[in-house]
């Protein structure tokens, strides 16, 4: 009789699933320099092929996945690069590009261990000719990765939450449409004629008391009454200033991660939404979704003003029912930008100059129709002076919240908002 003979399975690196991978990366991909030098940030730092690689081998050393061999091996190299390890990390690197997670800037799209004999197990990339030396060559995520960062982000800060109305928000008015919400009013001209028939022909025989005919006039008409659903265009306002990352804590880091929860939810949940990102420092620019998770912090100051102009201009182009400004901040206004384009700066107190100019913008945002809702990082009493104030003149919203809970409070926020729409 044959005999079957079991051996114990070993998992190699060849095993492992390259979305898990992509968690273990995660915190390093959304880094935003706080663990370099905090007090000399460079926002172009850590987008280097060397960067890649060393955040693989620290995630493959954490999760307990590389042999004690290949690790003593790599210690004793001049460069762990060299080493097996070196070819282990940049091959999961390869893989990274080949499953659609990144790509390496000079590419054509391709994976760069295909450039050679299409196996996938071509040069390292560092001796590929379009990436040149590691350390200069750079990385891009790409939109597979925005996705998946983003909806990483959004299970952990809200973990099993429900989901609401598909790409609808809420609001207390009231209009007669197709999605009855229980009650009737009469007919008013211009309304849809979803006739509560119940209610009309009750209507009709009160009126006629039980003698002969019922017969039906415009007043007896009643309409089901249907919740009106608004789409939204909001802009997410990140402060990136010095402070983000000055005073112990990397506050900037948890703003992106939500920054990325929230494009992923309107995506999914509100697909009739829309959703861009502005930073703001010295100054202040839109900046697309695939460079947010790589986005640092610099050494700059806090332009309030110009961020606020900047998400004006860019409302103003959506049609959407509502508008609105989430600001993510942790410091008080210290920089505008003067009508000859140089930076006024003041770091210490509230500047009258700077303070006008800010609020300026607060009341044009008013004007047109945009709320504010500010989620600060602090709660020194001046700036909640000046969170108060702008939320009172916007009727926006106003948190004063930390890192580690701000997630929940801006998600929750968006998808439980109401705002009134005339009908």
């Amino acid at each position: 009789m044959g005999s079957t003979r079991f051996s114990r399975y070993e998992a190699t690196l060849d095993d492992l699933d390259m979305a898990e991978l992509m968690r273990l990366l995660q915190d390093r991909l959304l880094s935003s320099g706080f663990e370099r030098d905090p007090f000399s940030p460079d926002p172009d730092a850590g987008r280097t092929m060397r960067d890649l690689y060393e955040a693989i081998a620290e995630a493959l050393f954490r999760s307990g996945r590389i042999p004690d061999d290949v690790l003593e091996a790599a210690m004793e190299a001049d460069d762990w690069l060299d080493s097996a390890l070196g070819e282990m990390v940049r091959e999961l690197a390869r893989r990274l590009e080949r499953e659609g997670y990144l790509r390496a800037e000079g590419g054509d799209g391709g994976p760069a261990a295909e450039a050679g004999d299409g196996s996938g197990q071509g040069e390292p990339w560092q001796d590929d000719p379009r990436q040149g030396d590691p350390g200069e060559a750079r990385f891009e995520l790409t939109d597979k990765s925005i996705d998946f960062l983003g909806y990483r982000t959004l299970r952990d800060v809200l973990g099993g939450r429900g989901g609401g109305t598909l790409g609808a928000h809420e609001t207390r008015a009231r209009i007669a449409g197709i999605e009855a919400v229980g009650e009737s009013r009469p007919y008013s001209f211009g309304d849809a004629m979803n006739l509560d028939l119940g209610e009309t022909f009750k209507s009709a025989a009160a009126r006629a008391n039980g003698d002969g005919p019922i017969e039906l006039r415009e007043d007896d008409l009643h309409v089901q009454q249907a919740e009106l659903q608004a789409a939204a265009a909001t802009v997410v306002m990140l402060d990136c200033s010095h402070s983000m990352i000055l005073y112990g804590e990397d506050r900037f880091t948890p703003a992106k991660q939500v920054a990325l929860a929230l494009a992923h939810m309107i995506r999914t949940q509100y697909p009739g939404d829309s959703v861009r990102f502005v930073l703001f420092h010295d100054g202040a620019e839109e900046i697309p979704l695939a460079r947010l998770a790589q986005a640092r912090v610099g050494p700059y100051h806090t332009n309030t003003a110009q961020g606020l102009s900047t998400a004006r201009r860019l409302l103003k182009r959506e049609s959407k029912e509502m508008k609105q400004v989430v600001m993510i901040t942790d410091g008080k206004p210290s920089a505008i930008t003067l009508p000859n384009g140089r930076i006024y700066k003041n770091a210490y107190g509230l500047d009258p100059v700077v303070m006008g100019e800010t609020l300026r913008e607060v009341a044009a945002c008013r004007r047109e129709g945009i709320q504010i809702n500010t989620f600060m990082l602090a709660r020194d009493p001046e700036l909640i002076a000046f969170v108060q104030r702008v939320s009172a003149m916007t009727r926006g919203k106003a948190y004063f919240t930390t890192p580690r809970t701000i997630g929940r409070y801006v998600l929750q926020d968006f998808a439980a908002r109401r705002t009134r729409t005339v009908n």
